[in-house]
């Protein structure tokens, strides 16, 4: 028994001078980090069926100060806090953005991010590769909003609010744009939420000029208060809706690790002999034709090559696809998978699981340190959709988080 009593006092003496050197002190510092939690609502948007609503909300509610976003969550909700099914509003997408505003700068109301002043306005955007103005955001997600995991794993967050590159005068501000349509009555559902331009009867863009030759569908043709095609007779109220948000974060202390945002678009045109500011073409959306082999498969496989600017480990990663995504995967120079990501159909009929959408997409959280990306490595991102049937206007992102250290 004496030397078991013997054993424990080494034990604990060693415990207590681990306990006292500087590292531990700063872990058990660490471990005393809470996760803090807002929820929030967006303004009002209204809906009536078949209306597309596309609106921009600016310096919306955000938690202030230098911190780390841990995830953000949105859902669409009535006036009462209901979870909006997908069949009656359907989610197109939400976007959230940071930017840099002059602090007496009021942002005009329903203005595109491209038409506010560009003496006023910074806009901070995320690491990925596309043209600047093209997939900025820090977050975005659409019909798979409820279901997807946006939580960023361990010590490492989302560093905001640290006030590297603000101007004097100025101050951070966040926009979230919310693209809903009301599916009630409709005479094509899939149509109207794929935003074929003769069901909303649209020849012309937004700026009035005629619609590319061959575009069928997309963003060009659910704009703002465009209205799709309804059943002969049909009438529905307007429904006053909300963006849900909830935004978890951490303050900032120099024991977490930064990840960097990066968004891939597999519509990426990508010439390596342009400047570099235009050396990638994002086009954000594409259209799937009708195409089966001879062997009766209905495959429709959209890739882009893609070089990578910084390296890092990959610490999360997810794709965003439309109605009749399959999945999407990211692979490193030498064949390797860094991330798949698959759609979940739901096949029920409450919100959250509604029969025939994508409720959810997979995510990716590697082992911290086994997924590595080297400096300018060549990936290939992989977009798939069943081409049983065409679909437009649909897309092919894939988001990943990446830390430059451990």
């Amino acid at each position: 028994m004496a030397g078991c009593s013997q054993g424990w006092v080494f034990l604990l003496a060693v415990l207590v001078l681990a306990l006292s050197t500087p590292c531990s002190q700063a872990y058990l510092k660490h471990k005393k980090f809470k996760t803090k939690t807002d929820v929030y609502l967006s303004p009002k948007f209204v809906l009536e069926p078949g209306l597309s609503s596309n609106k921009y909300f600016y310096n919306i509610q955000f938690p202030k100060g230098h911190i780390g976003i841990k995830s953000f969550n949105a859902e669409v909700v009535d006036a009462e806090g209901r979870s909006t099914p997908l069949n009656e509003t359907y989610l197109h997408h939400w976007v959230v953005l940071r930017y840099y505003a002059r602090k007496s700068y009021v942002e005009p109301k329903q203005q595109s991010p491209f038409q506010l002043s560009e003496s006023d306005v910074i806009w901070v955007e995320n690491s990925g590769v596309c043209q600047s103005g093209s997939l900025g955001q820090y977050y975005g997600l659409g019909s798979e909003t409820r279901k997807t995991a946006t939580h960023v794993p361990g010590r490492y967050a989302i560093e905001v609010g640290d006030g590297k590159g603000l101007p004097d005068g100025f101050e951070e501000r966040w926009m979230v744009n919310v693209h809903a349509i009301d599916t009630r009555g409709v005479e094509d559902n899939l149509g109207c939420t794929e935003c074929r331009c003769d069901l909303y009867n649209v020849s012309r863009d937004p700026s009035g000029q005629p619609l590319p030759a061959g575009y069928t569908g997309g963003l060009l043709c659910c704009t703002d208060g465009a209205k799709c095609r309804l059943k002969q007779g049909f009438d529905g109220e307007k429904i006053n809706h909300y963006l849900r948000y909830t935004v978890k974060w951490v303050d900032w202390s120099e024991f977490l690790l930064p990840a960097k945002i990066y968004i891939f678009d597999a519509t990426d045109i990508m010439n390596s002999s342009a400047p570099a500011a235009s050396k990638h073409n994002c086009q954000v959306e594409y259209d799937v034709a009708k195409s089966c082999n001879a062997t009766g498969v209905c495959l429709d496989n959209k890739w882009a090559k893609i070089t990578m600017p910084t390296g890092g480990y990959v610490i999360y990663g997810v794709a965003h696809q439309h109605k009749g995504g399959l999945g999407s995967t990211l692979y490193g120079q030498d064949g390797r998978v860094l991330c798949s990501s698959t759609p979940m159909y739901g096949n029920g009929t409450k919100a959250g699981n509604e029969a025939g959408y994508i409720v959810g997409m997979t995510t990716c959280y590697p082992w911290p340190g086994s997924v590595k990306i080297k400096n300018a490595e060549s990936l290939t991102l992989v977009s798939s959709y069943n081409s049983t049937q065409m679909h437009s206007g649909v897309m092919g992102l894939f988001y990943i988080l990446v830390a430059e250290t451990l």
